[in-house]
This record gives structure tokens, C-alpha cells and sequence, in this order.
């Protein structure tokens, strides 16, 4: 898949990661009912290579489907196996490189200027900036622009609907958001929530085809 193309036209990535696979399967298929097409399964999550399993049977084979917090090769090489398209990292390092040979696009995790110029070279699909909140938030996208104007950043961390904004006016290719869009319903909360919060982010991220 072309993971760049997909995260500029949909904006918006969903980060499930539960402890409970079942409501991690649920919450899904919910988010993706509710049009969200860019969702990654953190494989910190419970039995997440079985979820990544069962979305993808769920979805059918040509939905986007992302692995993430992939660390290691060994990582890289099961998330593939259970049907992920495309991986997440939290930063550089065995992970990236293995789903890259494996023909895996990859949104790689940076937060220095170096590891910008390291995720590039070894051919990351686009940069996670992460945790974005912690590190400066729209102020240091803002800053990272300046040497980096082409480079496609992806806010990741404490981004909320009025921060979702701000990224993506300050230039950010897409926003990954976690708890702030999924709150609580992959450890078995409300699907109900998880709705009203679904249409709250996607009013608040246009995608770019519309």
C-alpha cells in the first residue's frame, strides 16, 4: 500500500491498544464502521497479533491495516504474517528495518533532528513525531519545519480534537490518536462513546479527498 498517500488523504490514524482482545476487535470494527480507515493495533496490547488476525478477516484483504509498536524483527515478522499492511514504530531501530525488507510501509517514530534524517534515509513512508505533547507540541512541529519543510510528520501523543487541528494546520501530513479517540471501549467500554468520539474527530479531521 502507499501509506503516504493514505495518510494524506485520510488525515486521521486510530491507535487501538486494549486488555481485552475481543473489545479490541470490536473497537475496530466500530471505527471503521464509523469511517475510519487508517487504524493501527499496537502489539503492546493483549494477544494483538490474534486481533490484527481477526480484523483483517473482519475487513477483508484491502483495507489498511497497521501493526504498532513494532520494536524488533521478530515483530516485523509476525505482524506481516498476521496481516498488517503497513507498521508503527515508537522510534528507530530493527523493527523498521526488517519491515521495510519485508515490503512493509513504515511510519517510523523520531523526535531529533537526527533521527528525521536517519527515519529518511532509511526509507520511512513518514515520521511519527512522538510523544508530541510531551516534547513541545504545534510549537516544535512548527520548529521541525523550518529544515524539514517536505518531510511528512505525524503527530503522535496527547493529541485531542482541538490539538488535531492545530497539528494539521501547522502543516502535520495526518494525527495518530490513542485514548482521546478510544477511551476506554478496547478494554470493554462504551462502543456508544466510542462512536460520539469517532464523528467528534472526523468532523474536526476533514480528509483531504472531500
Amino acid at each position: 500500500m502507499d501509506l503516504l498517500a493514505a495518510l494524506a488523504a485520510r488525515r486521521l490514524l486510530a491507535i487501538v491498544r486494549g486488555g481485552d482482545p475481543d473489545a479490541a476487535l470490536r473497537t475496530v470494527l466500530t471505527l471503521a464502521e464509523e469511517g475510519i480507515d487508517l487504524i493501527e493495533i499496537s502489539l503492546s496490547g493483549a494477544d494483538a497479533l490474534t486481533v490484527i488476525t481477526r480484523a483483517r478477516q473482519e475487513l477483508g484483504p484491502d483495507r489498511p491495516l497497521g501493526a504498532g509498536t513494532v520494536l524488533t524483527a521478530a515483530d516485523a515478522r509476525a505482524a506481516h504474517r498476521a496481516g498488517a499492511t503497513f507498521a508503527v514504530t515508537p522510534g528507530l531501530g530493527e523493527g523498521v528495518d526488517t519491515a521495510h525488507r519485508l515490503g512493509l510501509p513504515v511510519l517510523a517514530g523520531v523526535l531529533t533532528p537526527t533521527e528525521i534524517i536517519a527515519a529518511q534515509a532509511g526509507g520511512a513512508a513518514a515520521l511519527k513525531l512522538f510523544p508530541a505533547a510531551e516534547t513541545g507540541g504545534v510549537a516544535y512541529l512548527k520548529a521541525l519545519r523550518g529544515p524539514f519543510p517536505r518531510t511528512p510528520f505525524v503527530p503522535v501523543g496527547g493529541v485531542d480534537v482541538a490539538s488535531a487541528r492545530a497539528y494539521l494546520a501547522a502543516g502535520a501530513t495526518a494525527v495518530g490518536v490513542g485514548s482521546p479517540l478510544v477511551g476506554d471501549a478496547a478494554d470493554g467500554g462504551s462502543r456508544t462513546a466510542l462512536r460520539e468520539r469517532a464523528r467528534a474527530f472526523r468532523a474536526a479531521v476533514p480528509e483531504a479527498t472531500r
